[in-house]
């Protein structure tokens, strides 16, 4: 069986997909990885990766679309645009990817398709070829809504290459533990492939204090410094070690002695050895704390990311709080309340008893 993974341009979609691509590859079938932008370092799982979109500027497409939708990017900077500014941005980026992964699948015949919600373009190709196409979600939205979003604007697309409509998937891959967030299709257990980077020995173990990791998104956009610059603030008065994962260089400037500081590592094997994290609310950084059993404090910003956060907070697993709220007090509450803890672990269980993704290989064949 011939695969063809296809992934929106940007690390956080791709690295979710990786898990599944690499048991599909290591059952002895061939993937092909359709991607761009920072997405290319997937390579370094072993995949065959091919750049469709060279030159990728999130920003710039941003900057194209959002001025003739004022309302819609306000709402988005505010996190209040459900998904219409996603389905603005991806949708131009999903007119641009169709053509080169059209080409791409003609070339290289796929028996099969495997995309995520907001490449829309690897459904196209499969249609296009004949070809089952598989749905696997990436986020904690559903993504049959942030399919017909990608896809509203793009009826000429569609009908360039003679489709009236995007057809319904031949299945669909839901990873949201479903206490948290439902999701149509076959459950399988979130996994992501965390790039490289070393771990120090001393984050392989705990510390003599509490230790609460603090992350940042992969994508900032204007204004965003995500949640790095209020806990640096806040940290002389907690109680913990504080560790900033990748901060920026004004964030790590004058840390307090209880705070230090590392590059890109891997953050599965760092959390389970951590106390909570703190993150921008990023979906990828919400599943890896829920799936460690860890309370996590999600910001509420941009994009999806008020909606991961409440959706944390609404279960009982972390905190939901704008960045300029965070306080020692906040961050003393995330290490020392035994009910976020307690629901943190439950979510953790229920992540556990879904299907690995060895496990759908054989599902995604019998497709074909």
């Amino acid at each position: 069986m011939r695969v063809l993974v296809v992934s929106a341009p940007l690390v956080g979609h791709v690295f979710p997909l990786v898990p599944l691509a690499v048991a599909v590859r290591d059952a002895g079938h061939e993937v092909l990885l359709a991607t761009g932008g920072g997405g290319l370092a997937a390579a370094d799982a072993g995949l065959s990766v091919r750049d469709v979109a060279p030159g990728f500027d999130f920003g710039r497409i941003a900057l194209r679309v959002f001025p003739r939708h004022p309302l819609i990017a306000r709402a988005e900077m505010a996190g209040t645009a459900d998904t219409r500014g996603a389905g603005l941005l991806f949708g131009a980026l999903n007119d641009r990817l169709i053509d080169p992964v059209v080409t791409l699948a003609t070339e290289w015949r796929p028996d099969l398709v495997l995309h995520e919600p907001f490449a829309v373009a690897g459904a196209v190709a499969a249609a296009r070829l004949g070809v089952p196409a598989v749905r696997q979600e990436n986020s904690l939205f559903d993504g049959r809504d942030l399919v017909r979003a990608t896809t509203a604007r793009l009826g000429s697309a569609l009908r360039r290459h003679g489709l009236t409509e995007l057809p319904p998937p031949a299945a669909a891959i839901a990873v949201a533990p479903p206490s948290v967030a439902r999701q149509d299709g076959w459950p399988m257990r979130y996994e992501s492939y965390v790039g490289g980077g070393e771990l120090p020995d001393w984050l392989r173990q705990p510390g003599e204090r509490p230790r609460i990791l603090v992350t940042r998104s992969t994508v900032t956009g204007p204004g965003d410094r995500g949640p790095m610059p209020a806990v640096v603030a806040a940290a002389a008065e907690v109680d913990a070690e504080i560790v900033l994962v990748r901060p920026d260089e004004r964030s790590a400037r004058s840390l307090p002695g209880n705070v230090r500081v590392v590059d890109w590592i891997p953050l599965d094997v760092a959390l389970p050895v951590s106390a909570a994290l703190v993150h921008h609310g990023g979906a990828g950084s919400a599943f890896g704390a829920l799936a460690a059993g860890l309370p996590q404090l999600a910001t509420t910003g941009p994009g999806d990311r008020r909606h991961n956060a409440e959706l944390v907070a609404r279960r009982g697993a972390g905190l939901a709080l704008r960045p300029r709220d965070i306080t020692a007090r906040a961050l003393t509450h995330l290490l020392t309340d035994e009910r976020l803890r307690t629901a943190a672990v439950q979510v953790s269980r229920e992540i556990a008893a879904m299907p690995p993704p060895a496990d759908l290989v054989a599902r995604l064949a019998a497709l074909v």
